[in-house]
């Protein structure tokens, strides 16, 4: 059977080793490397799908937890599939709703067979196991899927993490073994916590079990980013070339610059939106906080040369004054230019790399980004 989901390396960078390329799926061509906005309840917060074309969005992402639990896979499968029921006509990821078990879930239990835990927004009990997570994501016809992983805890020790690892590859192959749906690809999760043979370890299991692409779990949990970096250098060899790598949960411009520089196709995080609505937004220079009084005569956009609908009609004084007056909209406005930012970041990177560049691209964003104002 021929995979729904496909990656075409279409080059890589002289200067640095980073990668071009693009994912093809069933709702269309995912040129890489990429950011996923995260919409969370089929949706991402304050945006509409008619917005996210406009900013240029190839991908969006949806949660298997929360769908699951609100309003449920069947009423979306009803509906037609995710797709339908969002009113989005390019590709969707599900993710498998594992790490939200382990980081939402209350009074959880981990056994072989799955976890049960109990509802975050209602106390009920639940249950979900690596067939049960396929089941799911199939219902929601998402183009890519993703298996049921166990994600280990920062800090933790040799043991806990080499014990969640295993229990991954288990998960995983029942995950294969259960996943029938014929226009989905399922992709594998790399684990092993913050030790190299661990971390080495997973990535040559799952690339032996032949997944079409593959993410990478359990980083940016609160580690360092130091150790983080170190773990995408110690696996890269190790992770198929022919594949797409999604760094999962990541999305602030350095780690995007790291993350592209160890090999790194796909990223997401739900920080461009949520820093937003709380008044903050990404600029070339680091964080800027609009809330702030300094802003308040202040009639330049949020950013000077932002192509975004926020920066090319509004000021910087107008959008404090949303967030001050506590208007909604101001919130939208931060979210559609933290939104573009990012995507307009990966548009710069991808063509960087097509010309052979990235690494002065990398180095010219860092003599502007004060980092100090880092996220």
């Amino acid at each position: 059977m021929s995979n729904p989901v496909t990656f075409e390396l279409i080059k890589t960078c002289k200067q640095s080793g980073a990668r071009l390329g693009v994912v093809h799926t069933p709702h269309g061509d995912i040129p890489t490397p990429i950011y996923m906005p995260v919409g969370t309840q089929a949706t991402v917060k304050a945006m509409t799908p008619r917005e996210m074309t406009e900013i240029g969005t190839k991908i969006m992402l949806s949660n298997t937890y929360h769908l699951h639990l609100r309003p449920g896979e069947e009423l979306v499968k009803e509906a037609g599939g995710i797709h339908k029921f969002m009113s989005w006509d390019k590709p969707v990821l599900t993710d498998s709703g594992g790490f939200q078990v382990f980081s939402l879930a209350a009074l959880r239990k981990i056994t072989e067979e799955g976890v049960s835990f109990r509802s975050h927004l209602d106390g009920s009990k639940r249950f979900i196991s690596p067939e049960v997570s396929m089941d799911i994501q199939m219902a929601l016809g998402s183009d890519i899927a993703m298996a049921f992983d166990v994600c280990s805890p920062y800090p933790c020790d040799h043991r806990t993490a080499e014990e969640a690892m295993h229990r991954t590859h288990r998960w995983a192959e029942r995950c294969k073994k259960h996943h029938t749906r014929q226009d989905q690809a399922l992709f594998g999760i790399v684990q092993g916590a913050f030790y190299d043979d661990l971390r080495i370890e997973s990535a040559k299991t799952l690339a032996d079990m032949d997944f079409p692409g593959y993410g990478i779990g359990g980083l940016s949990v609160g580690e360092p980013k130091p150790i983080m970096y170190d773990m995408l250098e110690k696996i890269e060899p190790h992770m198929p070339k022919n594949k797409p790598r999604y760094l999962m949960g990541v999305g602030t411009p350095d780690c995007f610059l790291e993350g592209v520089l160890r090999g790194v196709d796909m990223f997401d995080c739900v920080l461009a939106t949520r820093i937003a609505r709380n008044g903050t937004c990404f600029t070339k220079n680091g964080r800027l906080v609009i809330r702030n009084a300094t802003y308040a005569h202040d009639f330049g956009p949020i950013e000077e040369g932002c192509d975004c609908y926020a920066c090319q009609n509004f000021s910087r004084a107008y959008i404090r004054h949303l967030f001050k007056a506590q208007e909604i909209t101001g919130g939208r406005l931060a979210s559609i230019h933290n939104l573009r930012f990012l995507i307009r970041m990966m548009e710069e990177i991808r063509q960087a790399i097509l010309e052979d560049r990235f690494l002065d691209y990398r180095k010219n964003f860092y003599e502007n980004y004060d980092m100090t104002r880092n996220f």
